[in-house]
């Protein structure tokens, strides 16, 4: 049995608590199938096992919840408590810094549901670059319950198919991702092609 496999089981038996639980800690940082059990938590409301509008309330209080610890942790903990290894590595750090300063806002709404992988690094970047926390807890909100309610009504709505529209959802993902560092490349490259050449001394 997989780790994933446990958590479905474990969620199928305690239900709420395990969903709320697994949601927060995903969201500080530690990897977990979050999407996935949001989507089985709608099949479940969908075959009366577990109260949607409690689902939808206490998996978005725990994603934000979790949002708002990583951003704690970036803010006062700092690089000396080894954020780098903790988010992934400096180099991957410094790709969420970058991020975060280009798209900012949007950067941080998209993460949410969008590009889910880079939420928790986002969430800790927030914090250490000092970005203002009303501003990211507007977006984290937003975002936050998007990503709930899209993830629980598809579970809801194609409860028989969920696995399938795990890894559908999965793949889009990706996808979305290759298209953005496609058009990044992109950017980068006609900017380079658009400087002006160095003048020849002499």
């Amino acid at each position: 049995m997989t780790f994933s496999d446990y958590l479905l089981s474990t969620l199928g038996v305690y239900g709420l608590p395990v969903l709320f639980g697994v949601l927060l800690i995903g969201c500080i940082g530690v990897p977990m199938p979050s999407s996935l059990l949001l989507l089985v938590s709608g099949a479940l409301t969908e075959q009366g096992d577990m109260n949607l509008g409690l689902a939808l309330t206490l998996s978005a209080a725990a994603a934000i919840l979790g949002d708002n610890i990583g951003y704690a942790i970036g803010r006062w903990g700092g690089r000396h408590v080894r954020l780098s290894r903790f988010a992934g590595g400096e180099e991957r750090l410094k790709r969420a810094e970058d991020w975060l300063k280009r798209w900012q806002g949007a950067g941080i709404f998209f993460s949410r549901w969008l590009i889910t992988p880079l939420g928790p690094i986002i969430n800790i970047t927030s914090g250490l670059t000092g970005y203002s926390w009303l501003r990211f807890l507007f977006y984290d909100v937003i975002g936050e319950v998007l990503w709930v309610v899209l993830y629980i009504l598809l579970g809801r709505f194609f409860s028989d198919r969920v696995v399938e529209m795990s890894e559908l959802l999965g793949d889009f993902v990706w996808v979305i991702v290759g298209l953005l560092s496609v058009g990044v490349l992109g950017w980068v490259v006609a900017k380079y092609l658009r400087a002006p050449a160095p003048e020849k001394q002499g």
